[in-house]
């Protein structure tokens, strides 16, 4: 697998990259995990604007889906030649409601599932192309999900956006790529069951024995080096941050 950081900063876009997004290829096949803010243009660098296979929403804040919308315009609008096929979408439940009512004036109450073929994420096992994939929930104010990606005996788990959690624990067991969020900073904030920070993210790579550990979803307001050094500190594996154009071959 290959995986591409299309955008990752937390909340709002930087002056340096678009909101959550991260494109995963293997074998021709390209799932793209969210698509926030910002995500649309710089996913153009990396893939052609119709070239994606199926599409993973780990849930429904701006941050992680709204550039979905303009990616409706782009495939029910097409301009050379007619509208796309649906793409599948994989997402929280009443993802096409909230897509519909966050691009405001769809031709039709149902224009959105003419180009995106919806599927509702629930704790589930299922294939996507090439890809065995495993969704848990997480600890989110709205239904959030975490990512487990698997292909060829290697794995990439994505925590979405989360507090502590045992089930992200044990999503990522053993993973080669743990892809986890770090909003916060240690001792800064402390609001249960919304963001990790470094040291957290930390913890749950050591708790779950992954062999890598990429911080992501980490704010313009937020020091990453604060919470990069947080991270090292209590896992003993290869720490990095995540950055715009960034890959990883797993």
């Amino acid at each position: 697998m290959k995986l591409t950081v299309v955008g990752c900063s937390g909340s709002f876009p930087s002056a340096e990259s678009a909101c959550s997004s991260y494109l995963v290829e293997a074998d021709g096949f390209r799932l793209l995990l969210d698509m926030g803010n910002g995500a649309l243009g710089e996913l153009q660098r990396h893939c052609g604007l119709y070239d994606l296979d199926a599409i993973f929403l780990s849930h429904l804040h701006a941050d992680h889906c709204i550039d979905m919308c303009a990616y409706f315009v782009a495939r029910y609008y097409r301009h050379d030649g007619g509208r796309c096929d649906p793409i599948p979408v994989y997402g929280p439940e009443g993802t096409e409601h909230r897509l519909t009512t966050a691009y405001a004036d769809t031709p039709t109450a149902s224009s959105m599932s003419e180009v995106f073929d919806f599927h509702t994420v629930k704790p589930s096992t299922f294939d996507v192309g090439p890809f065995t994939v495993h969704t848990e929930r997480v600890a989110h104010p709205v239904e959030a999900y975490g990512i487990r990606v698997e292909h060829g005996g290697k794995s990439l788990t994505y925590s979405g956006d989360t507090g502590v959690s045992g089930a992200l624990t044990e999503l990522a067991r053993d993973t080669d790529l743990f892809l986890c969020e770090a909003a916060f900073t240690h001792g800064k904030e402390n609001i249960p069951d919304l963001h990790l920070n470094g040291r957290e993210a930390g913890e749950t790579a050591t708790r779950a024995g992954a062999r890598r550990l990429v911080l992501t979803h980490i704010p313009p307001w937020t020091d990453p080096q604060v919470n990069l050094a947080d991270a090292r500190a209590v896992f003993d594996g290869p720490v990095s941050l995540a950055a715009p154009r960034l890959s990883y071959d797993i």
